[in-house]
Parts: C-alpha cells; sequence; structure tokens
C-alpha cells in the first residue's frame, strides 16, 4: 500500500461468507467481487473455504468449487488489493499454504482456539518464510479469561506474527469485554492488533468501534454482512462510519455501496439478518458457521435448532468439532421422545 490508513480493513465475504451460502462460490462470483473490492481500493481480500485451506469435506461442507481455483481467480483481477487466506492448522497443511503462495496470495492468517496457539508456530513459521504477511487469529475470542488471551497473543508473537486478533467467532462479545481484551494486547505486544466481529448480538459495528478506540488498527468487515451467523461487520458501513470518524480507511465509499448492491445481494440465499438461530449462537456463545449445520440437524430429527444450539454452547463445542452436533441432535430427540411416550 502507497497511501497511510488509520484503520487497515480485510474483506471476508469471500471466506466467511462462505458459510452462509454453503461453500457454493463460483469462479465468475468470486471474480466480480474481487474486482469491484480492488477497484474500490479494499487494501485485503481473504479467500478461502469457510473453515480455511483444505475445508472442503463432508464434516465441514463441501466446496462448489476448488478454493485453489478461487484463489487464483482473485489474484489475476487485483491490481492493488492483496489476496489472503486462512489456515486452521489441522485441517489445512502446510502444503495448501506453499500452493496458495504460489498463486500469488500476499498474507496468511494462521487460526487456533483462543487456547491453542500452540498448533501454530510452523505454520506461522513457514508463512514467513514464504514471504506472506502473517496474522495470528484467535478464534472463540470470549472462551478464555484476559490473562490466558495475552498468554496466547503473545505466544503468536513468538512465533513470528505481525498481527494477531481477537476473533468474536460466536458474536458474543459485549463492547466492554471487547475493550479490555483489545487493550489488554495493547499493552503487551508490539505488534498490530487486530479485530473480528460477528453480530448476532447486533453489536458487530459497537465491538468494532470499541475495539478500534483501544488502539486495533486491523479489521475485518463483511459487505453486506456476507458471513457466518448473522455475518460480519458490514464493510460498506463501516467504511461510512469511519469517514464520519474522520478517520482514513482509503476504501471507496460509494464503490462498495455498489458492490453490496448490485454483486453481493444477487448472490446471498437470503438476507443477512439476525434470526432466532444467530441469536442463540450469539447468547449461547457458539460458533457462527454452525448454524447452517443445527439448521439441517433440527430438521433431520425433528427438533427444535435452538435446543441443539444450547446445547452445544453448554459443552463448550468450538470450530472442528461438528460432528458434535450430530450427536447433541440425536440424544435431544431420544430425550424429547422418550418423555413423550
Amino acid at each position: 500500500m502507497t497511501d497511510k490508513r488509520d484503520i487497515v480493513l480485510t474483506e471476508v465475504a469471500l471466506r466467511d461468507g462462505s458459510h452462509a451460502i454453503g461453500h457454493q462460490y463460483t469462479v465468475e462470483q468470486v471474480t466480480a467481487v474481487a474486482k469491484a473490492l480492488d477497484e474500490a481500493n479494499v487494501p485485503y481480500i481473504e479467500v478461502a473455504h469457510g473453515d480455511g485451506l483444505a475445508g472442503s469435506s463432508q464434516q465441514y461442507g463441501l466446496s462448489l468449487t476448488d478454493e485453489m481455483e478461487l484463489i487464483e481467480a482473485a489474484v489475476s483481477v487485483c491490481k492493488q488489493a492483496k489476496i489472503a487466506v486462512l489456515l486452521i492448522p489441522g485441517i489445512g497443511t502446510m502444503n495448501e499454504l506453499k500452493q496458495a503462495a504460489s498463486l500469488g496470495v500476499k498474507m496468511a492468517r494462521i487460526a487456533t482456539h483462543v487456547t491453542e496457539a500452540d498448533v501454530a508456530p510452523q505454520h506461522i513459521g513457514l508463512a514467513k518464510e514464504l514471504g506472506l504477511e502473517t496474522v495470528g487469529f484467535l478464534m472463540m475470542s470470549h472462551m478464555a479469561p484476559i490473562d490466558k488471551l495475552v498468554e496466547q497473543a503473545k505466544l503468536m508473537e513468538s512465533y513470528g506474527a505481525d498481527t494477531v486478533y481477537v476473533v468474536d467467532s460466536a458474536g458474543a462479545l459485549l463492547p466492554h469485554e471487547v475493550r479490555e481484551r483489545i487493550k489488554a494486547l495493547r499493552q503487551t505486544l508490539t505488534i498490530n492488533v487486530g479485530f473480528h466481529a460477528h453480530n448476532n448480538l447486533s453489536l458487530a459495528m459497537a465491538n468494532t468501534l470499541a475495539a478500534i478506540e483501544e488502539g486495533a488498527t486491523r479489521i475485518d468487515g463483511s459487505v453486506r454482512c456476507l458471513g457466518a451467523g448473522a455475518g460480519n461487520t458490514q464493510t460498506e458501513v463501516l467504511v461510512a462510519v469511519l469517514e464520519r470518524l474522520g478517520l482514513n480507511s482509503g476504501v471507496d465509499l460509494y464503490k462498495m455501496m455498489d458492490l453490496a448492491e448490485n454483486i453481493i445481494a444477487p448472490i446471498l440465499q437470503k438476507p443477512q439478518e439476525i434470526t432466532r438461530d444467530s441469536l442463540t449462537m450469539g447468547y449461547a456463545g457458539v460458533y457462527s458457521s454452525f448454524l447452517l449445520h443445527s439448521q439441517r440437524a433440527a430438521a433431520r430429527f425433528g427438533i427444535d435448532s435452538r435446543d441443539i444450539l444450547i446445547e452445544l454452547g453448554k459443552r463448550k463445542v468450538v470450530g472442528g468439532q461438528e460432528d458434535m452436533i450430530i450427536d447433541v441432535a440425536a440424544e435431544i430427540a431420544r430425550k424429547q421422545k422418550s418423555v413423550n411416550v
């Protein structure tokens, strides 16, 4: 980037938004979205399966199109934007990271559960060796006390991360909790601090602004709220709010509005809104990508999806444990059947 931005945005609709459409992106859709984002001067665009590199599977959801084709397509149309990928160790491997880098990816975001940063040193190290800007992504950050979050963030910094993110994967954090977490990292780390929100409690924008006020400079957004659960901080709205605050994102507001209206809206299978299920996810602290999985399990067993989500929250189920959704649904159905007999 040649321009000086107060806030550096990463657009996640082509990765996090994959959850909302069942991982059915086409090359044509990704090409159109990436080109428009590039023209709007968005600095980073994340492209991958919703669960990161190599996420396409029966457990996480099969992709319509191989993600490497989508990554290559996005790279091919971007003149200034840098393409980013997400990798969750245990799902993606070093081979996928190398392949993505060979296609022209410039940023790797290495994501772990908030208490499991110690599974990431090899992947962060490889990303640095490949010359990629490297981000540590601490998912489900609401599930750890602040001192534990700080400890894990320091580990990621020690492995070589250029930025560490507080990731509100469940959309469960409240603004004061975001403030406390960002402030603690800013006081401890010497690298950039970022924030990734979900809107399940209608707090994505409020939480993002709280993070910015405490010194977070790397912020994620999803255009038209296209993301898991109720979506992420809405990028075009965030750009407008930042302008009102006198903060420079470098992103063209009108072009983002047009992209949201003309390209993203037709892709959305239904409007991104806070439904009873996404609200339940934020309330119970459940991973946002569990939404469609839980709804399908509820339909299969003839039960209320909210019951599944509440139970998943009680059991503190995290990303990577999608197989437990069916187990929980079956258990609830058995219990309800025995009560009704």
